[in-house]
């Protein structure tokens, strides 16, 4: 019987990412039709009588699948250099923001600046994580803190997505910060009652975020949060234990959150709620290392409760000026002592989990989306290993080869 595919990949290694480890196929092959993979496997065991309609010889080069960055603040405007100067001299996080910098710096920023300036100040950013083999990112608002703005910064994310080849997924943090002279608790309720709804009309997200800690809003406003979300359909998450525990990923799991994020802090109760609901432990090695943390993530302990753990570059201004995923990959192994496997499946499977699309992205599996990055490397471990070096070769989405050499294309 004659199967047809649009491309077919051949001459690989491949890393499947699918089941435990990174499921490495060697000398492989992929085919896709209409942007979703179609066949996957070793090249002996290729059906007889399939034809591609276009044949890529990967001359023994790795392919993975294409790279997931499931938490990032990539849409905002303005720099926080000077922060980063004033921690060198040894002020906090928490002293910046009490004196009025830290987030509502860049809120001031993002509040002056028009959308089309907005999206010009991030498209090199996103232009970063592409070029290191991203396929899919999640771009939060939270530098708008009035529903205009927040809505201005959702929008630009999703004309990031129109612009260049990229999978967005849009997450609402209007939660982020107390706008300067309003009570916390009066803003979360325009949150709640003015923006969410808002939000969910306009379709601009896809899940809603909070930020749990002690200089931000506490367990009751994020379960308050939580409800409007749910009510209108969108999807939850939660920065949580960075800086203290505030038992915030325990309440965002019983929740059925997406994920819980930080959680240098998490306790074993945390653990244990985030285990049982499934919540994704997405851990953010940049904000650890450029804030100069000491309390490690609790990695063996979400081991042992078998609770998925994800990587990301949590891009931001302040405290993760970091657009390299390769860098993360490398921090995540060096900093938090994560095996090469857990590097790769922190961003790729469980950023999928993390974002609530490990249906169709994540793994190379028939039916998922063709999303793929080619490594000119000689093993996954090069991935993890090297610093400052990027082996990508080329870049598919939704079945669309995008080669860094235009010979290959």
């Amino acid at each position: 019987m004659v199967q047809h595919c649009d491309t077919l990949w051949h001459n690989a290694h491949l890393m499947t990412l699918d089941g435990a480890g990174t499921g490495s196929v060697r000398d492989g092959a992929i085919a896709a039709r209409d942007g979703r993979i179609v066949w996957v496997g070793p090249t002996a065991a290729l059906p007889d009588g399939l034809q591609a309609d276009h044949e890529i010889d990967c001359d023994g080069r790795w392919i993975g699948p294409g790279l997931i960055d499931c938490h990032t603040h990539l849409v905002y405007a303005g720099n926080r250099a000077n922060e980063f100067e004033q921690r060198l001299l040894g002020a906090s996080y928490a002293d910046i923001a009490r004196d009025g910098g830290g987030i509502l710096a860049t809120v001031r920023a993002t509040r002056e600046a028009s959308e089309d300036e907005l999206l010009a100040q991030s498209l090199p950013r996103l232009e970063a994580l592409l070029a290191e083999g991203v396929t899919t990112v999640e771009v939060k608002s939270g530098y708008g803190l009035t529903l205009e703005h927040e809505l201005k910064q959702l929008r630009a994310a999703r004309r990031l997505g129109e612009l260049r080849d990229i999978g967005v997924a849009t997450t609402f943090l209007g939660a982020h910060a107390t706008p300067p002279g309003v009570d916390p608790q009066a803003y979360i309720d325009e949150v709640c009652t003015l923006m969410i709804p808002a939000v969910a009309a306009a379709g601009l997200a896809e899940a809603v975020d909070v930020f749990c800690e002690d200089i931000a809003f506490s367990t009751a406003q994020a379960a308050q949060v939580f409800a409007a979300a749910q009510e209108h359909g969108l999807k939850i998450k939660i920065h949580a234990e960075q800086l203290s525990n505030q038992h915030g990923a325990e309440l965002a799991a019983r929740h059925g959150a997406l994920s819980a994020d930080h959680i240098e802090y998490l306790d074993d109760a945390g653990i244990a709620a985030m285990a049982t609901a499934g919540t994704v432990a997405t851990l953010l090695p940049g904000a650890f290392y450029a804030t100069r943390e000491t309390r490690l993530p609790p990695v063996q302990a979400l081991r042992d409760a078998g609770v998925p753990i994800a990587l990301a570059t949590d891009c931001n201004p302040g405290t993760s000026p970091l657009t390299s995923p390769l860098l993360a990959m490398n921090m995540g192994a060096t900093l938090f002592r994560l095996t090469v496997d857990e590097c790769l499946a922190g961003f790729t499977r469980e950023a999928a989990r993390a974002m609530g699309r490990q249906q169709r992205i994540g793994r190379l599996a028939p039916g998922l989306d063709c999303d793929l990055a080619i490594w000119d490397i000689e093993a996954p471990a090069d991935l993890v290993y090297r610093i400052g070096f990027n082996p990508l070769h080329a870049r598919v989405r939704q079945g669309r080869h995008h080669s860094l050499r235009p010979e290959d294309a």
